[in-house]
Parts: structure tokens; C-alpha cells; sequence
């Protein structure tokens, strides 16, 4: 691994109820995680590399250049699967900050990864997320979108309050899509890994609330658009549409 302060990791397992083995599913001629890896090294913004417990992922994506770190199978979450893996890549601890790329989202941009460092660059704030404003009443009432109740901060950047899937905050105003892609300080990765579930993370299904809950600031930065997740076969479609329209 080279020197670089800046990580990025990719969580990725095979145990999707609703697509059966989706980090391999193929999007405009490469696996879905593999799409999701070359975006991250566009990025260019520190080594990239897969976590994953599956042998077939690994293999895959070793085939296709990327750099894969085996991880025990009984994570609870996909923060604990990178904070493993950063353990095993870097266990000097010359990595700073930590960037976890969901692996289901294959039309992230590598710009939007980059924009997750931006709030970094306070030293009081421990993770950095990213939102998008909600245009349509379709998004905002949508309990599997996840909208941030922020503090705005600057034109482009909001102190996260809460994380809900409730049409919030009340009132006229701009509404926020949160994205799940997360840049931690790699103390509060420790830290937020070794907290228990908090009682909102639980009621609301939201790990990012754990946080929130114990107090840790969580800074957001406000890009144009959300990638879309690939969790059912639609979504799958939809990708494989976006894809096509790039050429």
C-alpha cells in the first residue's frame, strides 16, 4: 500500500436476499463491484481497495486489477468490515482518514467521492457525509430515502442534527437526500465501531445515529445529484440504462 493519509475501502458481500449475488452482477461489461472500484481510483485521491469475506469477490476483483483485503464473515456492518480492514492494511497507522464507498453504488461519481473530504478540513468535525436537495414529493415522503435535518454551515455544507426516514424537517425549505458514502477520522472510526446500537439507530434502522447519539459531529457536504443503490432488480436496470447512456 503506498503512503498516503486518505484510504478508501469498498465493503462488499455476497448476501443480498433481494439480488442474489449482486457485487458480481454486470454493468456495462464488468462486475458491479469492479464498476464501483474504478470510480473510487478516478478519484485520485489515496490506494483503493475491496473488503470482503467472499473468496469469488476477491478472486474477481484481483482479476480486474484491484486490491482486495480479506475480512472475518460476522460483521454486524459494513463499519466494522473496514475498520478490520484498515487494521490489516495499515496496522502502523499512517492512514488518517478512512473513506467507506458503499459497494452497491456503481454510478457514484468520482467527484462526489472526493467532495466527502471537504468538511475534513475542520478539525472539529470527526465524519464527513454527502446529501443531495429532494425535488419531488415522490422523495420526500419515501421512508427508504434517508433525508439529513441539518445546520447549514455554508453554501455547500450543513452540521448534521439527525438522520431520518420521516418527510423532515417540517415547514417550506429545502429537504436533503442523504448519500451513504462516509469519510471518518480514523480515531472516530474506533470509536464510533466500539459505541453499542443506540436506541434511534435502532428505532429508525440508521447507524449513522449512533453517532449522533454519542455526540460525535458529523458534517455534511452538498452535491447535485444521488447515485442510486442497486438493491432489487429494477435498480439493476436502471444502472445498466445510466451506463449505456454514457457512450
Amino acid at each position: 500500500m503506498s503512503s498516503s493519509s486518505t484510504l478508501i475501502l469498498i465493503p462488499a458481500r455476497m448476501a443480498a436476499t433481494r439480488l442474489p449475488g449482486k457485487p458480481l452482477l454486470d454493468i456495462a461489461g464488468l462486475p458491479m463491484v469492479v464498476q464501483v472500484l474504478r470510480r473510487a481510483e478516478a478519484a485520485g485521491i489515496g490506494p483503493v481497495a475491496v473488503a470482503t469475506d467472499t473468496d469469488e469477490i476477491a478472486a474477481v476483483v484481483k482479476a480486474h486489477g484491484g486490491q482486495v483485503v480479506m475480512t472475518r464473515a460476522d460483521h454486524p456492518s459494513g463499519s466494522d468490515r473496514i475498520a478490520e480492514a484498515l487494521g490489516t492494511l495499515d496496522p502502523d497507522g499512517k492512514v488518517e482518514i478512512v473513506i467507506n464507498v458503499q459497494g452497491d453504488v456503481p454510478t457514484i461519481q468520482p467527484d462526489s467521492i472526493r467532495a466527502v473530504l471537504a468538511p475534513l478540513t475542520d478539525p472539529q468535525v470527526e465524519i464527513a457525509t454527502l446529501a443531495a436537495e429532494i425535488h419531488s414529493d415522490e422523495e420526500a415522503t419515501n421512508p427508504n430515502v434517508v433525508k439529513v435535518i441539518g445546520s447549514p454551515l455554508a453554501p455547500r455544507r450543513l452540521r448534521a442534527l439527525y438522520f431520518t426516514r420521516a418527510t423532515a424537517p417540517w415547514g417550506e425549505g429545502p429537504r436533503y437526500h442523504h448519500i451513504g458514502l462516509y469519510a471518518y477520522r480514523r480515531a472516530a472510526l474506533q470509536r464510533f465501531i466500539a459505541l453499542p446500537p443506540s436506541p434511534l439507530e435502532q428505532r429508525e434502522r440508521l447507524e449513522q445515529l449512533r453517532a449522533i447519539e454519542a455526540g460525535m459531529r458529523i458534517d455534511v457536504g452538498l452535491v447535485d445529484e444521488v447515485p442510486r443503490g442497486v438493491d432489487t432488480p429494477a435498480d439493476l436496470e436502471t444502472a445498466r440504462r445510466f451506463f449505456s447512456s454514457q457512450h
